[in-house]
Order: structure tokens, then sequence, then C-alpha cells
């Protein structure tokens, strides 16, 4: 079955700067409302605290669990509903770390049974520490971090036969950003500046391949982080497998249009770079949107149906399947214009 017909040629190149400004326009909006809400908002993994999941017999309001709480000592709290409505079940989220003993689940039922009239079960009570979460909070971010520049060694390996050189500057920024940990430097700082410098010298040594892919990584992660706090979602460790799942998906998808672009580029090597670089991508068209509409079907009906453990996980997929296709074929590509003239595609 032919999905896209072999003569398809949409102009998605002269479309480019349509697509920076929609770009532009969506990572601004991510920022904003990183700056509004004063960065993401951290669940307990990262954030230290206390989660408690409680079921209820029948239906109670929240602000009847609000009183139960005050009952208790757990400083500042907040309660929602997790999961269906009518499955009565609720998070508890409070900021202080509480020993979670067999007595602590005693005293949240006695308190929250007698506010609520209702019998309570406790389906999980989750610690974690101030400590431990800032720590968590770090390795995660080098966890990003450590992903894009070994994708860029390996995109520049690949495709422009050029190891050693991206190599050595990933190793040199690796040593930068450990070395400057030490005076205890803010670490999304060093991260954020490290991957400024990166693109720097990746523009003035014609790293062509490797900023193409590394611009559409760190657009499709900073667009996925802040749909997530306009939509006031907790950042948490799932989210963080999730943002390195993105990372790969939408690697490989770009790994697909660069490969047809060396093709093409031997073939039609007279041609104009921007003629090949919109031919590259039609033709890889029918293999992109059904690679994404098969991962979609699935994180959907993980979305729907998955329960609310991974509802956010999903829904992070979601997006990054969505915003992985859109920057392989409108900022990924289009990047290699941007040498157009200084030298030769390899």
């Amino acid at each position: 079955m032919q999905f896209i017909k072999s003569d398809i040629n949409i102009n998605f190149i002269g479309k480019r700067k349509i697509a920076y400004v929609l770009s532009g326009l969506m990572i601004l909006a991510a920022v904003v409302s990183l700056i509004i809400h004063k960065g993401p908002r951290y669940g307990v993994d990262f954030a230290g605290g206390t989660v408690i999941q409680v079921q209820f017999k029948k239906d109670v309001e929240i602000d009847q669990i609000k009183v139960g709480l005050t009952r208790l000592d757990l400083g500042q709290s907040s309660v929602q509903v997790f999961g269906e409505t009518d499955a009565n079940e609720y998070l508890i989220r409070t900021d202080r770390s509480v020993m979670t003993t067999e007595g602590f689940s005693s005293e949240i039922k006695s308190a929250l049974s007698a506010a609520t009239d209702s019998e309570i079960e406790i389906r999980r009570i989750e610690m974690v520490g101030p400590q431990v979460g800032k720590d968590l909070r770090e390795k995660a971010l080098f966890a990003i971090f450590y992903a894009l520049l070994f994708i860029t060694v390996y995109i520049s390996g690949r495709f422009e036969l050029k190891w050693m050189l991206s190599g050595v500057i990933a190793v040199a920024l690796i040593a930068a950003v450990s070395f400057l940990k030490i005076f205890e430097v803010s670490i999304p700082f060093l991260i954020t500046a490290a991957l400024i410098v990166t693109l720097v010298l990746f523009w003035f040594l014609e790293l062509k391949y490797a900023m193409g892919a590394i611009v559409a990584l760190i657009h499709d992660v900073t667009i996925t982080v802040g749909i997530f706090s306009i939509f006031d979602k907790e950042f948490t460790l799932p989210i963080i497998a999730a943002l390195l799942t993105i990372i790969g998906y939408s690697l490989n998808d770009t790994i697909i249009v660069f490969d047809r672009i060396r093709e093409n580029f031997k073939k039609y090597h007279k041609q104009p770079l921007t003629t090949i670089i919109n031919r590259s991508v039609n033709e890889t068209l029918g293999r992109t949107i059904l690679t994404s509409l098969t991962t979609l079907i699935v994180v959907v009906v993980l979305f729907l149906l998955g329960g609310g453990i991974i509802h956010d996980f999903a829904f992070a997929l979601i997006i990054g399947v969505l915003v992985g296709t859109y920057s392989s074929i409108y900022v990924a590509s289009p990047i290699l214009l941007a040498w157009q003239g200084r030298a030769k595609t390899t």
C-alpha cells in the first residue's frame, strides 16, 4: 500500500520562515510560562515531601479532606482528584518529608475518616527528603545534557566523519561543567551555558548535521517542558524518562531525513541545496508520517487507558512525537541551509 505518492513535492523548505516564527512563538510561550511559574512545578521526586494516595468508599469533597489534614502536622498540603472521578481517589501532597510508619498510616485514616465520614484505604505513601530531591534534579539535568552531547558526537561522526573533533568538544564541555560544579555554580545555569557554547563551537567548526540535530532536540525538549508548565503539570522522574525517549525518537526521525539528504546530494550535487533538502524531506515523508501515527496510537491509548500513574508520562510522549516530527522537517533540515555557500555538504 502506497501511503504517500512517490511524486509528491510539498515545498517544506519554502515555508521554513513561517515555521521559524511558529517555533519561536512556542518557545517564547514556554519560556514565559516557566518564568511566571518560577520554573517547572517539581513533584515530590525533585522537590522533596510526601505523597499520599487515598481512596474513599463514597463521594467526598476536597474541602472535607483538607479539614482532616489540618489535624495532622503535615505542613502545606494540596489535594487533587486522581484517576477517574467516580473512583473517589485523591492525591495528597505535602512539602514536609514525613516518616512513613504504620502509626502514620493509622493517623491519616483516623483523621480523614472523621472529617469525611467515609471508610478510607491508603493506596500508597511516598516520601523524599529535600536533599535527595535536589540530587535527583541535578542528575536529571545531567542525564539530558549528556544525552544531547553524545548524540552530537554520533551525528558528527556518522555524517561528517569528525569523530575526534566532536568527541574532544564533548569531553571538554563535560570536564568544564564537572569542574565548575565543584564551586557550587547553579547546575541549570552551567548546562544552559554549556549548550550555548556547544552551538557556537558547532557553528564555527561547521559541524552542520550535529548542529541541526541538537537545535531540533533542544527545541523539542523546551517546548515539551513549556507545555507542562503551561498546563501546570508536575515534573517528575517519569517525565525525565519521557524527555529522554522523545530525544531518541526525534533523533531517529532526523537521521532518516539526514541520510536521504546525504544520498541525494551525491546524486544531484549540481542542484541547489534547497531543492535537495526539499526532495529528501518529501521522499521520507511517508515513512515519517507512518512512524509518527503508529507511535501516536500507542501513546494515546496509554494516555486514555493507562491510569493516573502514567497519565503525564503518556501526555509528554504525545507532545514529543508531534513536536519531534515537526522539528525533523522544519527545524533540523533547514538549519543545513545556514552553511550554504560556506562549504560543500559532505
